[in-house]
């Protein structure tokens, strides 16, 4: 089949032992970004089976149409960004490994990162250290703090673990049924919405991007943030009403760290996530690594090949298979 992978921004995925998989396959790699679905259809105009990496690239009619040879989209996880009924509609499977049973550790440990760099002043110290400079300020130790996680899925518990090792006190919040959840698992779970903002040091958030929980995160909460208390979001932009986490940046009370924003790739280097000093942000890396991405994609080349011997798994759109 051949086959196209969008979005390797750093060619990494040539260098993985998991590419072997798709050696009897006719690959391209595509290594920048292309958001005109116009422009995007032109490159893949041959294409049978396109790969993506998660939510890099939007799947609408725009880009479906213009794809005559399209037969397979493979990707793993949630997919709010493939529209399913018109993948259905034009005979394109989607296949998507949702992986259950399986926390993306690397996430984890990124939400960790920025919570260390951000109590200890990691970046600033860095660099003011190689201006010729020496100490810049003075940290915040994180034993005795309070992590507030909002969700209780595997990669909160992740962090949840990572952070009872640090000595951080531990409480939760979310959806109903997450809440539910952590008191009948003997957590700690505030008497209120409110409350859970107020009285955490720190609020990390680890909720899929749905159209349930879009903007869960409102202006209101933001606000019942304590002063120098941060915010951590290394899942998804969207979790919080848009233009909320900026308006409270601005107002110079809160900090945040985040991995994660509405415009990706973030190209305004004057954007105030980007500019004011209480933010740290990365680029969308929390999944980002050599041995997550061997783990992801041996899954999504494994769909490829079982697509090509007519045996398709992991279908979301199964009408297709007719």
């Amino acid at each position: 089949m051949k086959v196209h992978i969008l979005d390797d921004w750093c060619d990494t995925l040539r260098g993985l032992p998991c590419f072997e998989k798709l050696a009897n396959h006719d690959v391209t790699v595509w290594t920048d970004h292309e958001p005109d679905p116009i422009a995007l259809a032109a490159r893949l105009q041959e294409t049978e089976a396109l790969v993506l990496f998660r939510e890099r690239t939007r799947i609408g009619s725009a880009l479906l149409d213009r794809l005559p040879h399209l037969r397979l989209i493979s990707q793993r996880s949630v997919y709010p960004h493939v529209d399913v009924p018109a993948c259905t509609a034009r005979g394109v499977m989607l296949c998507s490994n949702m992986h259950s049973d399986t926390p993306s550790y690397a996430a984890a440990e990124m939400t960790l990162a920025l919570i260390l760099s951000s109590y200890r002043q990691i970046p600033q110290q860095a660099s003011s250290l190689r201006r010729g400079q020496w100490q810049m300020g003075v940290g915040r130790t994180l034993r005795g703090r309070t992590l507030g996680l909002y969700g209780n899925g595997r990669i909160a518990n992740a962090v949840a673990d990572y952070a009872a090792a640090l000595g951080m006190r531990l409480q939760w919040w979310g959806s109903d049924a997450a809440r539910e959840r952590a008191v009948a698992e003997g957590k700690t779970v505030p008497a209120s919405r409110t409350d859970f903002f107020a009285t955490s040091d720190i609020v990390s958030l680890h909720v899929r991007l749905k159209p349930e929980t879009k903007g869960i995160i409102t202006p209101k909460d933001l606000a019942a943030m304590a002063p120098r208390s941060l915010l951590v979001n290394t899942s998804r932009s969207g979790l919080i009403v848009s233009g909320a986490l900026e308006s409270e940046i601005a107002r110079n009370r809160i900090h945040a760290a985040v991995d994660v924003f509405d415009t990706e790739p973030l190209r305004d280097k004057d954007h105030i996530l980007l500019t004011h000093p209480n933010v740290l942000p990365t680029p969308h890396i929390g999944y980002v690594t050599e041995d997550e991405f061997d783990l992801q994609f041996s899954d999504i080349f494994d769909q490829v090949n079982a697509f090509a011997r007519g045996a398709p798994i992991h279908v979301i759109n199964p009408e297709v298979a007719g």
